[in-house]
């Protein structure tokens, strides 16, 4: 009974054991996906860390598992010639169920594709370990690849994952950094330190420093002969007074005048515009008035004048009297 009773045990937990393992690859074979669809991505980098059944995610949410991973040589290029020179035989494909319950409404694949739609590779921190993310990206910056072979699920191109890029940047700057003549640069350096102290020990450079430690002492100079503590004081005094000038009793009253002179100002322009309104009728009737005495003048000068032309010419007319007229006999 004894050994019936360690048998009995033995079976269970071996039959437990493979109960676990059932359960094991039924999750990480994406069992517990219920309305899944076959997608299919190729990677032209490493996907050192992506393990069947690992995650595949959109923004951070959990649609499906990684079913499937390999080389595309062996995928697809089985039975046929292949081209070395085409990079495509070069990658690898991974192939993924996502569950479209979790996904709702979404346009198709291809509308998808067409607006950005790329899967990449992401790291889980620090462990090692890799996922499968889905996001919508710049379609002109990442373009899709296309394939020559019909892939066995839905096509979503791939674009380079963080640390690609950054690798990329990294060797990019590299090799120009290769590119660059260090030992040219630095002769080109050095020459240009030599210029320089030369410069500085007695070229223009130098001229133009000397005469600018010359222009501050002057300034220096000047400053300490223009006693600027007494200036501010003057000025600080000078404020003063101005101050007390403008708030003072004498400035008010000033004020107060030139108010009270604007306020009768108006009154006095109004004056002033009626005098000379006046004085203009009077001129107007005094120029009425002289015209006929300028007109009377003016004809007394004529005769004075005609009356001294006749002098001039026939004086005995004027000092002796005319002679008597005859009257000659009629005949």
């Amino acid at each position: 009974m004894r050994g019936s009773a360690i048998y009995l045990r033995v079976g269970l937990l071996i039959l437990g054991g493979i109960a676990l393992l059932i359960a094991l690859i039924w999750f990480l074979g994406g069992g517990d996906i219920r309305h899944g669809t076959l997608f299919e991505s190729y990677f032209s980098e490493s996907v050192q860390g992506l393990q069947v059944g690992a995650t595949v995610t959109y923004r951070g949410v959990t649609i499906g598992r990684v079913t499937a991973l390999g080389l595309v040589s062996a995928e697809y290029g089985t039975g046929e010639t292949i081209d070395v020179e085409r990079q495509t035989y070069r990658q690898v494909f991974v192939r993924y169920v996502v569950d479209t319950a979790k996904i709702g409404r979404v346009p198709d694949t291809k509308t998808s594709v067409d607006l950005g739609l790329r899967a990449r590779l992401a790291s889980q921190g620090i462990t090692g370990l890799s996922y499968l993310e889905l996001d919508f990206v710049n379609p002109a910056q990442y373009p899709a690849l296309t394939v020559p072979w019909t892939p066995k699920g839905q096509y979503i191109p791939s674009m380079p994952s963080a640390f690609t890029q950054v690798r990329d940047a990294a060797q990019e700057f590299l090799a120009k950094l290769n590119r660059v003549d260090i030992d040219a640069l630095s002769a080109h350096l050095n020459g240009l330190i030599s210029d320089v102290r030369a410069e500085m020990s007695s070229g223009d450079l130098h001229n133009t420093l000397v005469q600018a430690t010359a222009v501050l002492r002057t300034t220096n100079e000047a400053i300490a002969a223009a006693d600027l503590p007494g200036l501010s004081a003057d000025l600080k005094r000078t404020s003063a007074a101005v101050r007390d000038t403008v708030h003072g009793e004498q400035m008010r009253k000033t004020l107060a005048n030139a108010a009270l002179a604007s306020e009768r100002l108006p009154a006095l322009v109004a004056s002033l515009q009626t005098t000379v309104q006046r004085a203009g009728n009077g001129t107007s009737d005094l120029q009425l008035s002289l015209v006929p005495l300028l007109r009377d003048l003016e004809a007394t000068t004529q005769n004075l004048r005609e009356l001294t032309d006749s002098l001039r010419r026939y004086p005995a007319e004027v000092l002796s009297p005319p002679p008597p007229r005859t009257t000659a006999p009629a005949q």
